[in-house]
């Protein structure tokens, strides 16, 4: 059985809104596209597929824009060849990798990691807070910035109840963003 990961930058405060933290640096693509090589497929919504696909889909001219760095580069690379599968009932036919999930929302992600593999990722606001809430979660990964917000949507909000965690793995940046990654209590 293969995990499933959420993980998403966050600031101090809570907020998930992809423009509240601090611009990317080297480090922190390089620990993004790290994630990106260890598991075998994106699990995303209609709303993050639709995001990731317009900043990180390589173009149709096959060159990278020139705003990317070597370091946005290789995340891109990483998360373009990526295999997806894109939770939606408004998005038709996705493409980009990516095929549609329907249906049963729990029991097509139990589907999905009762397959072989490395993991799955998840990230974006509202489908991993239904995955939370239905329990479907392995591992939490956050990517704190040290930044307070003070406004936009924020991490889990809406679940259903508290989720214990214990704590896996931490790795500080030389931005003073810290990721830590959580699996919830088994007991």
């Amino acid at each position: 059985m293969r995990p499933l990961r959420y993980s998403i930058n966050v600031t101090l405060d809570g907020c998930c809104h992809h423009e509240a933290g601090l611009p990317p640096d080297e480090e922190s693509m390089d620990f993004w596209t790290a994630q990106m090589a260890g598991v075998d497929a994106l699990l995303l919504g209609r709303v993050t597929y639709e995001m990731m696909a317009a900043a990180w889909r390589r173009p149709a001219s096959g060159e990278w824009p020139e705003w990317m760095d070597a370091a946005e580069i290789r995340f891109a690379e990483a998360i373009d060849g990526a295999r997806k599968f894109v939770v939606s009932s408004t998005l038709a036919d996705p493409d980009w990798n990516a095929e549609l999930i329907s249906g049963d929302l729990e029991t097509a992600v139990r589907r999905l990691k009762a397959e072989p593999g490395a993991g799955l990722w998840v990230g974006g606001v509202t489908l991993p807070t239904a995955l939370a809430n239905l329990g479907l979660i392995d591992e939490f990964e956050f990517l704190v910035q040290p930044v307070i917000a003070g406004r936009g949507p924020t991490l889990l909000a809406g679940l259903h109840q508290q989720i214990g965690l214990e704590p896996v793995e931490r790795t500080a940046f030389r931005s003073g963003a810290v990721a830590t990654r959580y699996r919830p209590h088994t007991s």
